[in-house]
């Protein structure tokens, strides 16, 4: 039953993350060509605030498959939770896109596409190489802030926000920023096409990113519990 709630916890806050994030990408990016970059980065912020207060004490608000491979590296996850929360994670984030599309109604028929991501002019390698960078900067920060010999667990939610808003800052205008497979491949399953051309760059590099910030925690700041 405990197991239970931790994945309907992750299906709940990766469904609003995924909703309020792509939905903020979307209708801002609707009449210019492309999401508004400082509201889309801290829309994806605040909800991952908002959910870390709201279910982080449920399942620990992992909202994302590359956390919980980290986790797992870490020993803070066992095999079957990790295969259990990366489950729930997708069907959130599919749940969260089909309601977007559901609503957006002729607006996610413009260049946003539901806010899935773009390799872009960078092409397949660049956008990989930048993934992983952005992906293994944040989870590094995650398994950072959230170890129980930092006793920073108060504040994880709120510095774990500012730096995913910070993530977008940066790659919104490389890769659409994803550094979370279930983000990416929500939307591009719902919209389909060539949305699922390169969305393997996006379920691949965020967990390259993520397992290498979980090795690098764990021996270089020695964040394994």
């Amino acid at each position: 039953m405990n197991s239970l709630k931790k994945y309907v916890a992750e299906v709940i806050g990766t469904f609003v993350l995924v909703f309020f994030g792509c939905g903020v990408a979307v209708m801002t990016g609707a009449d210019s060509g492309g999401p508004d970059l400082v509201a889309t980065s801290l829309a994806f912020g605040l909800t991952i605030v908002a959910m870390a207060y709201t279910v982080g004490h449920v399942s620990g608000c992992h909202l994302n498959p590359a956390v919980s491979l980290a986790m797992f590296i870490n020993k803070r996850l066992s095999l079957a939770d990790m295969v259990g929360y990366m489950g729930a994670q997708v069907i959130g984030a599919v749940l969260g896109s089909a309601l977007l599309k559901s609503i957006a109604g002729k607006v996610i028929e413009g260049t946003s596409k539901l806010g899935t991501n773009g390799v872009g002019d960078l092409g397949v390698c660049g956008a990989f190489g930048v993934e992983v960078v952005l992906t293994f900067v944040f989870i590094l920060v995650i398994v950072a802030v959230t170890s129980s010999k930092k006793g920073n667990a108060a504040f994880a939610g709120l510095v774990i926000g500012l730096t995913l808003t910070l993530i977008h800052l940066m790659g919104i205008g490389l890769t659409g920023t994803s550094v979370n497979p279930a983000r990416s491949l929500g939307p591009a399953l719902l919209v389909g096409g060539d949305a699922l051309k390169h969305v393997w760059v996006f379920l691949a590099a965020p967990l390259v990113g993520g397992a290498l910030a979980a090795f690098v925690g764990c021996f270089a700041l020695n964040t394994e519990e």
